[in-house]
């Protein structure tokens, strides 16, 4: 053992090797006291603090030490794997050490074993003088002591002050000892034969009091087992040492033990627990992971992990918790065992079981402890167990609870606020501002504080005491004594030791109201004037010589006076002569005998005068006499003769005059308005009332400086050195004029009236406040100065609210207009007159998104808000309470955005809405919850609040001094506390944490635990009523406001770093430079019951999907033998985002028109159909080696979640489905190595998720704060990702355990931005652009932007980037490529590089918005997607631009075959009439008509009989919804005839079968019949007048016996369900009805709530090809049906049921087939007349059209733009 007493007795005297010198362990609280002690030396600092009286106390509130791992030890290090210790090169051993294989653990072990542990050890690092560097929480050791035998176990950690501490334990010690630099824990070994409660009881590191215990340390049994010890090494230093833990130094392993395994980490892994296990229990929410594989003990399967292996953990009670801060034992409020009790009493009244630190105590070591708790004997050891023994017996909790003390516990620590900074000045006066002797602060009041400000640093003193206003203060000569008095009824003088800040004495003053305090200049004699209670004005001299003795303050005199008296000092050279002044009189005071006497100067012409200020001056050749000047508001300055009691001279102080004045004017102008005068023994000061402060001569005959001030000036005061004039103002402005720098510094600014609220913005450390004063003024927290003053003519503002991200400020005023102002511009954005009367509440969203206001009428308005727009999305009337008074926090919205409380529309009731739309959801009367209430008063709400997000509560107080806890969903009264304060309470603010609320009432502010597990503290300072409370975003400080504006720092621990499975909280990303969150392991969403969709409005941003539809329930098809096969798509959804991959190494090619992915080879256009979305699918992502292809789009049938398929490309088979986000997914992409796919929800979802691509299982998911817009995996690491959104970048680091996040913000030059897309370029840059055309360079190792250019002028919404080349697209149709080559040599330039280096190589215009781009490496050609549905083949070596893939934009409305069938027709709601070639389903021709929607279109039918002749003209007529037809020719690409036959819009048009005529029907039920040869309209049917037309068809005439004359055939139908049939003779001129069907609709509630006709299905007819003189029917009707109506026998043949009402109808010319459309997004073939049909998916909207070739063996189908060709293969 030669080596523990070589180390100990080294360590003992302190010196250390290694890691720095020796630092004496009493440095933390070395020093002396300083004057400017009452602050704390720095929250992050040293923990020694001075309290007012200048004590030093211990704070216990120095926040703890989070160690930040590296990433290489993320999320844990296998020591041993990490270092290779078989390898002993980074590792030394000595002795018999050995590696062995155990069978049982199934690996390597260690072996340690030898009769000296200083000659048997494993040792790492190999050398003492190197460090391993180390810096998890927790260590983990994983080993078993030889049986009977002792072993040890060296630890050295390095503190944050580089002490070097040894942290051993071992068998061998028999007992606790602990030095500056080593801790001794004595460890028992326990039998693996002894139960669970026995060995619980004495295994491990145990709790060791003076008290004998059964379980002493020794050699291990025979039977010990395999244990896993767990050390939380910060709180081990901070417990026993008070010291900071920085990283773990080395570590020594002596005889005699097996080990097999070293590891650190941040994370508490828990032993036993499986993977599934940790899901289940949802452990990760506490902090806890199950053990990794490769440190884990193997358990054979049947057995238990603890029956087998021993757990033992020393930590703090809260796995999650950071850890304990240091404190000195025995100095702070609670000792080291305190500290652990209170944590397991925090337990026990949350009632969640966490495992304390210390457990399973039999009755007599419990006793022991108790006993010694309370007799102070206790010493400090580690424990081992898991169990606790109240668990099972609450009695034993409680007692033992009772004994330490604890039911009288309040918040720790006491003081949780310490007044930091008063932003103010005077109150009762503005004319008392001090200097103290050494010129080197100032003192001043602040209404009921008295501060005193160091110039030097800006620091803050406070003197607290005063219940009132400061009237007055007077400094001794020397500044060590400070006088002050507080107004009021019954005025108070104190007496303060100013270097201290202690009061020595509190005097009763006999005056009501104290006007003035003059010192002596020895301090023992005080004189003050004031109003007595008959208010006669009176003078009083106290005798304070014995006060700094310990004596008080006695009356040496007093007298009443009838003159006026505005100023009073001692004379500075006689402690017993006074001088006053005031209006007409100037007299000379002495006291003689306990008598005060007095006698008047004779002031001859001058008694007439308003005399406000008098001083004294030495005379330089007699010190011990003096010269008195008393200036008046007329300008004078009488020189007194103190001597002679008349006065030796006179002067008038006249304002400069402008050249030219005669002296004569000079004399006749008024004097300047003197209200106070200093002089020194150089020069004399002056402040007037004309707002200037002069320096003059001493013989007054020129001001040789002014300083100009915005209000009258009401004191003056040189400084002793002579360097400084201090001056302040009515206004209530404190500042110094420097004399030799001619530089004006001002001090403070103050509101001149009651502060009624503000506002807090987090970024810039701004404060926005509202005032009385009729002013809105803007002011840096950390400099106290003033930035901006907002004020409106005849306006006033009532209230006043930051924007959470943004530079806004939004302010309410008087008159009911709410304005915003940009503060970067200094420039009013926009105004709102939604309210008549005076605005009672402003706030906005947490998200930022919405802003909320309220006026006195009770009128609320609904704000959107994306980039600077604001738009008004709902005004509701009488909603809030017109009698709930005013203030910042009428209005609150809950920490999600999602809901708004108010008080209305009565007082007596709160209301709970939907925050993005107004909706209702929660009303609660308060004045119904206390049934058991006496009063006859009713109680009514005054203040809300919502709680912590996650609880779901709402805090209300009440007008009878009570908080009500409500349930925010169900208005359940959850707990209530009372009283809260003597007076209503007049705020509420919860701590971000939910740990903590702030009240305010009366002139207090209260500081509770949320859960009210603890005492409130009190804090005072204000001398009005506190208005508003609140806690600053990053929780460091509290802000109260009402006479001033008071900042105290928070002294409570910070919040616990958010444990795996907290979710961030909204807003608070984009509110600071860098964050860091942990997300959380969740399990996919599949299954679950969504929770209510998040409340957004869609970003300033085209990036973000919109479908085309609502999603409808789809009808799945049942299985059977296929007749219909999908042959082609013809299209692209240009209204998707990335939705169209390419890889141009293996030539894989896939785009998406609807529901439906088209694989298409690029050299043979052949294209492949992946049928398994039922909705529209929003995005692609294909995998970098091209093997995988993921699909997104909305909700499957039945699923809660948004629908994504996993596809191989290889064969087209999906193989995996994945559901999580609610709404639509944004967009996906894969890491580089192809491990991970991440997913992204849209504004709506606001999730992200991040999926293993090995078995596609949910990795990781988060919510986040704000909409996401793009996602790129970084090339460089595989961990490392980034996605954009509002006006930021997020960078994310992948964990084991989670993610951490670091949010950057745009640069400040961009303003207020969306950052729409990115990508990676080379050597860690990352390129982002903007929805304002900007892109953005990053330095991805800094996480900074170092350069911008102005890309394009509008948004840009794709990048791509290779090498040195990069291509961007937006939305004013362009691409530009760019060559970037010059960017890495910028980024060395920082901030400051410009984009001069940038250069536009090319530019294309397309014909719409970039949507998707995929190019080759070399950036020389791609495919880029738009808008229009139109896929573009780019080449930038040649500059060109082909289509690949068009489709149309907006809803086909019509489609058709060519009579050959090689070309098809289609048009729609964009006015385009586009030709097809069927073969390769490419363009041939587009007709474009522009401003109309093309209704329909019809292909001219061949005449019969005639041979298709090659060079045979084909035309393709056409009807617009202006109401012409348009006939082209295909063959000559033209436009050959116009015509007008309608007024109306065309709705439906065909040709006559042979070709000659047109029939066309219009939207107003006309049917017109016109010639194409002369472009005559010969015929105008009106039958069916006011009902458009839905089906026009010809036929040729069948039978001759239906009764009429004519070849042919035609019907129309409309939409009135009426159907009419014609037989027409074209050449005669003869066109006759042969049958008029109408077919009836039920007349019950379904049609009465149909918001129209287009809301019904449409009513259509066709004829039956195989069935002579029979027509088909569909539409809405009694029920879902087809019917069959023979035109000979004039009824219904048959019906065919259907499963809806059709939406679509063809009848195939060839087969007895009949293809149906449906709303559901079905096609189903149905056989004639009987058979079973055939449904078939594809569609992703309604079928609205269904057309069969002339030959029946193909099929044209439509749903919105996609359109889709189909085979008869079996038919």
């Amino acid at each position: 053992m030669g080596d523990i007493t070589e180390r100990g007795g080294t360590r003992g005297n302190g010196g250390v090797s290694g890691d720095g010198g020796h630092r004496n362990s009493t440095e933390r609280g070395g020093g002396t006291a300083q004057s400017w002690g009452s602050r704390a030396w720095g929250r992050h600092g040293g923990q020694w603090g001075w309290g007012n009286r200048g004590i030093p106390r211990c704070w216990g509130s120095v926040p703890p030490m989070i160690p930040v791992l590296a990433a290489w030890q993320r999320p844990y290090l296998n020591i041993f794997k990490h270092f290779r210790v078989e390898e002993w090169k980074r590792s030394a051993k000595e002795g018999d050490v050995a590696a062995l294989t155990d069978t049982r653990l199934k690996g390597t072990i260690y072996r340690i074993r030898g009769s000296n542990p200083a000659s048997s050890y494993l040792q790492l690092p190999r050398a003492g003088t190197q460090s391993l560097g180390l810096t998890g929480r927790y260590l983990y050791l994983l080993f078993r002591p030889l049986p009977r035998k002792h072993f040890l176990v060296h630890l050295d950690v390095t503190t944050e002050e580089n002490q070097v501490v040894r942290i051993s334990f071992s068998s061998v010690f028999k007992e606790f000892k602990s030095t500056a630099t080593w801790l001794q824990f004595p460890f028992v070994c326990g039998a693996a034969s002894e139960g669970t409660a026995r060995r619980g009881e004495e295994l491990g590191l145990g709790w060791h009091t003076t008290t004998k215990i059964d379980c002493a340390p020794g050699a291990a049994p025979a039977d010990t087992r395999w244990t896993c010890l767990v050390l939380d090494l910060p709180s081990i230093l901070a417990l026993y040492l008070s010291r900071r833990y920085s990283h773990l130094r080395g570590v020594k392993l002596c005889c005699n033990l097996l080990v097999k395994n070293l590891c650190t980490s941040d994370l508490l892994f828990e032993p036993g627990v499986t993977f599934g296990e940790a899901r289940l229990g949802d452990l990760s929410c506490r902090g806890v992971a199950p053990m990794p594989r490769e440190l884990a003990f193997p358990v054979p399967k049947g057995e238990k992990w603890h029956n087998l292996y021993d757990y033992i953990r020393y930590s703090s009670s809260d796995p999650t918790a950071a850890p304990r801060h240091p404190h000195a034992p025995g100095k702070g409020r609670m000792g080291s065992v305190s500290g652990h009790h209170w944590g397991w009493m925090g337990e026990l009244l949350n009632s969640e079981p966490l495992a304390p630190p210390a457990a399973s105590f039999d009755s007599a070591r419990l006793n022991a402890l108790k006993l010694s708790r309370l007799t102070g004997e206790t010493q400090s050891c580690l424990c081992a167990s898991e169990r606790a023994p109240w668990r099972e017996d609450p009695s034993l909790a409680l007692s033992m609870m009772v004994l330490s003390g604890f039911l009288f516990q309040g918040l720790v620590p006491d003081p949780i606020l310490k007044l930091r900074t008063i932003i103010g000045f005077g109150g009762c006066s503005t004319k008392w501002a001090l200097w103290t002797r050494d010129s080197t602060a100032v003192v001043y009041p602040c209404h009921a504080v008295i501060v005193a400000l160091l110039l030097k640093t800006g620091e803050q003193r406070f003197f607290l005491g005063h219940t009132d206003k400061v009237s007055a203060l007077a400094f001794s000569g020397s500044s060590t004594l400070l006088a002050s008095a507080q107004t009021g009824p019954c005025s108070l003088g104190r007496l303060w030791d100013f270097p201290t800040g202690s009061c020595l004495c509190l005097f009763k003053t006999s005056l009501q109201s104290l006007v003035s305090l003059s010192f002596s200049h020895s301090g023992a004699v005080l004189c003050g004037v004031g109003k007595d209670v008959h208010s006669k004005t009176m003078v009083m001299v106290w005798n304070t010589a014995q006060v700094t003795r310990g004596g008080s303050v006695t009356v040496l005199a007093k007298a009443h006076t009838d003159v006026d008296i505005q100023a009073m000092k001692i004379a500075f050279f006689d402690d017993t002569r006074m001088v006053s002044c005031g209006r007409d009189s100037i007299r000379l005071w002495r006291v003689r005998n306990g008598a005060l006497r007095s006698c008047p100067v004779a002031l001859g012409e001058y008694h007439s005068l308003d005399f406000t200020d008098l001083t004294f001056v030495a005379t330089p050749c007699c010190p011990t006499k003096a010269e008195l000047f008393v200036c008046s508001r007329s300008g004078h300055v009488l020189e007194v003769d103190y001597k002679n009691v008349c006065v030796r001279s006179a002067r008038r102080l006249l304002p400069a005059q402008p050249r030219g004045d005669t002296e004569e004017q000079a004399e006749s102008s008024p004097g300047i308005a003197i209200n106070s005068i200093s002089m020194s023994s150089t020069f004399c000061a002056t402040g007037s009332e004309d707002g200037y402060m002069r320096l003059w001569l001493l013989d007054f005959s020129a001001a040789v400086l002014e300083a100009e001030h915005e209000a009258s000036v009401s004191s003056v005061c040189i400084s002793p050195d002579s360097h400084k004039v201090l001056s302040t103002t009515a206004s209530g402005n404190l500042g110094y004029l420097d004399i030799q720098a001619q530089d004006y510094n001002t001090l403070m600014r103050s509101h001149k009236d009651s502060v009624l609220g503000f506002s807090v913005e987090s970024k810039w450390k701004q404060i926005a406040t509202v005032s009385q004063d009729n002013t809105i003024r803007v002011w840096d927290l950390t400099s106290r100065q003033q930035l901006y003053d907002f004020s409106a003519a005849e306006e006033t503002p009532c209230t006043v609210t930051f924007h959470p991200f943004w530079k806004i400020l939004a302010c309410g005023f008087d008159s009911g207009v709410v304005r915003t102002f940009s503060l970067a511009a200094s420039d009013l954005l926009l105004e709102h007159k939604q309210h008549r009367t005076a605005i009672t509440g402003l706030t906005f969203s947490p998200d930022g998104n919405f802003m909320f206001s309220s006026c006195l009428q009770g009128t609320l308005a609904l704000y959107s808000l994306v980039a600077r727009k604001t738009q008004v999305l709902r005004v509701l009337g009488n909603v809030v309470a017109r009698d709930a008074g005013s203030g910042v926090d009428t209005l609150v919205v809950s920490g999600d955005s999602r809901l708004l409380a108010f008080v209305g529309p009565s007082k007596y009731i709160v209301t709970v809405m939907e925050a993005c739309s107004l909706d209702e959801l929660l009303r609660v009367d308060i004045s119904i919850l206390d049934l058991h209430s006496t009063c006859t008063v009713l109680d009514s709400a005054v203040k809300v609040c919502f709680g912590p997000v996650l609880q779901g509560e709402l805090l209300v107080s009440t007008s009878s001094n009570k908080i009500l806890v409500l349930d925010a969903k169900t208005g359940r009264l959850v707990r209530e506390v009372s009283p809260v304060h003597k007076l209503t309470c007049s705020s509420l603010a919860l701590s971000k944490d939910g740990q903590y609320l702030l009240t305010a009432g009366d002139k207090v502010i209260k500081v509770w635990d949320y859960r009210m597990r603890a005492l409130s503290q009190v804090f005072i300072g204000h001398s009005e009523p506190v208005h508003q409370v609140a806690f600053t975003p990053d929780q460091e400080h509290v802000i109260s406001v009402g006479d001033a504006i008071f900042l105290w720092d928070f002294l409570a621990p910070p919040p616990v770093r958010s444990s795996p499975g907290s979710k961030p909280q909204p807003g608070c990303c984009s509110q600071t430079l860098s964050r860091t969150f942990l997300l959380c392991v969740a399990e996919p969403r599949k299954g679950t019951k969504p929770p209510k969709s998040r409340c957004s409005i869609r970003p300033d941003s085209y990036r973000h999907f919109t479908p085309h539809f609502k999603a409808s329930v789809f009808l799945s098809p049942p299985a059977g033998s296929e007749v219909l096969k999908l042959k082609a798509v013809i299209g692209y959804n240009g209204n998707g985002r990335g939705n169209m991959v390419w890889n141009p190494d293996t030539g894989f090619f896939a785009y998406s028109c609807g529901c439906v992915i088209v694989v298409e080879d690029l050299h043979s256009g052949s294209q492949n159909h992946w049928l398994g979305h039922a909705q529209e699918i929003s995005t692609l992502a294909l995998s970098h080696h091209a093997q995988v292809l993921a699909s997104a789009s909305g909700k499957k049938d039945g699923d809660s979640h948004c629908q994504i398929c996993i596809w191989s490309t290889q064969d087209g088979a999906c193989t995996a489905e994945l559901f999580h986000h609610e709404t639509q997914v944004q967009v996906m992409a894969f890491s580089w190595d192809d491990r991970f796919l991440v997913t992204i929800g849209d504004y709506s979802d606001q999730t992200m998720a991040l999926w293993s691509t090995h078995t596609y299982e949910l990795v990781l998911s988060t919510c986040v704060s704000e909409p996401l817009h793009d996602v790129a995996f970084s090339p460089v690491s595989h961990q490392g990702l980034a996605c954009v959104g509002r006006g930021a970048v997020m960078f994310w680091l992948l964990e084991q355990q989670g993610a951490a996040i670091h949010r950057a913000p745009a640069p400040d030059v961009l303003g207020l931005v969306e950052m729409t897309s990115l990508c990676y370029g080379a050597d860690a840059l990352l390129y982002t652009g903007t929805n304002s055309g900007q892109i953005c360079v990053w330095d991805t190792e800094t996480n900074s932007c170092f350069m911008t250019w102005e890309a394009d002028e509008g948004e840009i919404g794709v990048l791509v980037c290779r090498h040195n080349r990069l291509v961007s697209g937006s939305n004013t149709k362009r691409i530009r490529l760019w060559s970037v080559a010059t960017v890495q040599e910028l980024r060395l330039k920082g901030p400051n590089a410009r984009c001069g280096s940038v250069l536009l190589e090319h530019e294309i215009t397309l014909d719409g918005t970039i949507v998707s781009a995929a190019f080759d490496d070399s950036l020389e050609m791609g495919i880029v997607g738009t808008t229009a549905g139109t896929l573009w083949y780019i080449n930038w070596v040649e500059s060109t631009s082909i289509r690949l893939i068009s489709g149309h934009k907006n809803k086909v409305t019509e489609v058709c075959f060519s009579p050959d069938e090689s070309h098809c027709a289609t048009c729609g709601e964009d006015g385009s009439v586009r030709i097809w070639a069927l073969g390769s389903t490419e363009l041939v021709v587009q007709f474009q008509v522009l401003n109309q929607s093309c209704q329909c279109l019809a292909w001219k039918p061949r005449p019969v009989g005639v041979w298709p002749c090659p060079g045979e003209s084909q035309h393709v007529v056409a009807g617009y919804s202006d109401g012409t037809v348009r006939v082209f020719s295909v063959s000559r690409t033209e436009m050959e005839l116009k015509m007008h036959p309608h007024a109306a819009a065309l709705t439906a048009i065909t040709y006559s079968t042979d070709g000659e005529m047109i029939l066309s029907g219009g939207k107003d039920g006309i049917v017109a019949v016109s010639s194409p040869r002369t472009g005559m309209t010969i015929h105008v049917l009106a039958d069916h007048r006011g009902s458009p037309i839905t089906v026009l068809q010809c036929t040729r005439k069948q039978y001759h016996d239906l009764g009429v004359e004519g070849g042919e055939l035609w019907l129309a139908s409309s939409s009135d369900r009426r159907v009419s049939v014609w037989a027409s003779d074209w050449l005669q001129d003869k066109c006759e009805l042969l049958d008029w069907l109408s077919f009836p609709a039920p007349a019950g509630p379904e049609v009465s709530v149909a918001p129209g006709l287009d809301s019904l299905p449409p009513s259509l007819a066709a004829f039956c090809p195989w069935e002579h003189g029979v027509l088909v029917y569909v539409g809405f009707g009694l029920q879902k049906e087809a019917l069959f109506y023979n035109l000979r026998k004039k009824q219904v043949l048959r019906k065919i049921s259907l499963p809806a009402f059709a939406t679509s109808l063809s009848l195939s010319p060839s087969t007895p087939f009949m293809a149906i459309g449906f709303r559901d997004r079905l096609l189903r073939l149905q056989p004639c007349p009987a058979g079973d049909p055939q449904d078939y998916a594809g569609h992703d909207d309604t079928v609205h059209l269904c057309r069969f070739a002339p030959s029946g063996r193909r099929l044209l189908t439509a749903s919105h733009s996609a359109v889709l060709v189909w085979e008869l293969t079996g038919a």
